[in-house]
């Protein structure tokens, strides 16, 4: 089984795991348990004695300790997701390895998709470097791929290295954490983690311990269906009301307008007849009390237009995704700090940022898992310009073994 980090990814990434919103079967998509069943596999081809599958496909797996007896160290767990997201197709995806010699990168399956080295400063660390991109047909699927591939190899160099010193390792593969589910079913005693890190995040040094705190908001509008040739005084269009609502939404509190620690409402999904509209809008704040307020901007824009359109019927619904886990782990100061450690025995300086967004990691920590999140090394997910930088990678699993050596010492 004995297989570089690379070769991993790039088997990895052309197995097509895309999940989809608002399915009821679990996984959303059947076909993610081909990867979680490969995965499953491959962990016991390596040697590992305790691997599972459950009901849900979650696979988990345990390397026993190999302290010296009557030496402990904290159960560690090591987390990602193998499903990537529903924006762009995840099938056929064929990886290009591409030595960086700077500029922008045209991809050669469309060459209208370009990497453009202005919206990518990060690149300017990889010249003469190896990266990893799609053709520019499809995403990559680094994330969360690259976290996979990083936790297989970690798991092979320590059954394969005895000189490794480590307490339990936790593994767990999840499914549709890309429609926000990834925990669902996650079942925290099965696992036996004491603390856990998932690998899911950005640029090489750069760890997570702090998210959005995230809700979604569905708009219904109700209107109602009749021949346009017959229409007058008796149709009511709902597409025109949502369109009077989108239009209101505030243009400072947008994705493609905010940057750091600003909240954003996303309109991103849209179904739409004159006879019933569906809107979906993100609702994310990194201080959990913004989502109220987000949620009275949208009663009020509501209130606003209703007199516009009186015979359509409009409903707010709002469901709670995630919440920001930084005050829960702040409490639990170790497990930063070993993390911390762990990238500065790697070579890099390490350094805090605010994830624009969720992992898994913030619904675990919310359940008395403490789950920060540790970079492997991607750029611009869920889009064809996504690409990876095998070095950064390679950074990945250098701290992950780090890491548990550090909880090895501290016991």
């Amino acid at each position: 089984m004995s297989e570089t980090l690379l070769d991993r990814f790039l088997r990895y990434v052309q197995i097509d795991t895309q999940s989809k919103e608002g399915m009821e079967s679990y996984p959303s998509t059947a076909k993610q348990l081909d990867l979680l069943r490969l995965l499953k596999s491959e962990l016991e081809a390596l040697g590992v004695k305790d691997v599972r599958m459950d009901p849900y496909g979650y696979v988990m797996a345990s390397i026993p300790s190999n302290l010296p007896e009557g030496r402990k160290a904290s159960a560690v767990g090591l987390i990602a997701h193998v499903d990537t997201s529903e924006a762009v197709s995840g099938a056929n995806v064929r990886p290009q390895v591409i030595k960086y010699m700077g500029g922008d990168i045209f991809l050669p399956g469309d060459e209208s998709v370009v990497i453009k080295r202005s919206e990518n400063p990060e690149l300017q660390n990889n010249i003469y470097k190896n990266i990893v991109t799609s053709d520019g047909t499809t995403l990559l699927g680094a994330d969360d791929k690259a976290g996979v591939a990083v936790i297989m190899t970690a798991v092979e160099r320590l059954l394969s290295d005895p000189g490794i010193p480590h307490g339990e390792v936790k593994i767990a593969f999840t499914p549709d954490e890309e429609v926000g589910g990834g925990t669902k079913f996650f079942d925290l005693k099965a696992f036996g983690a004491d603390v856990a890190y998932t690998i899911d995040g950005d640029k090489p040094g750069e760890l997570n311990k702090e998210t959005f705190s995230a809700d979604l908001a569905l708009v219904t509008v109700h209107g109602r269906e009749v021949h346009p040739g017959l229409a007058k005084d008796i149709m009511v269009n709902s597409i025109r009301a949502v369109s009077d609502l989108i239009v209101r939404l505030p243009k400072h509190m947008a994705p493609e307008t905010t940057s750091g620690i600003e909240p954003f409402l996303h309109p991103y999904s849209l179904e739409a007849s004159a006879g019933k509209s569906a809107l979906k809008i993100l609702l994310r704040d990194f201080m959990t009390e913004g989502l109220a307020e987000q949620k009275k901007i949208l009663e009020g824009i509501i209130a606003e237009i209703q007199p516009l359109h009186p015979k359509a019927r409009f409903e707010l619904q709002i469901t709670e995704f995630y919440r920001n886990m930084r005050e829960a782990l702040e409490k639990n100061p170790r497990v930063l700090d070993v993390l911390w450690e762990a990238v500065e025995r790697a070579g890099l300086k390490p350094y805090w940022k605010p994830i624009r967004g969720g992992t898994d990691g913030a619904r675990l920590t919310a359940r008395g898992l403490p789950t920060p999140n540790i970079f492997m090394g991607g750029s611009n997910y869920h889009s064809r310009t996504e690409w990876v930088s095998v070095e950064a990678m390679g950074k990945s699993l250098e701290t992950v073994l780090n890491l548990l050596q550090i909880w090895a010492e501290r016991r």
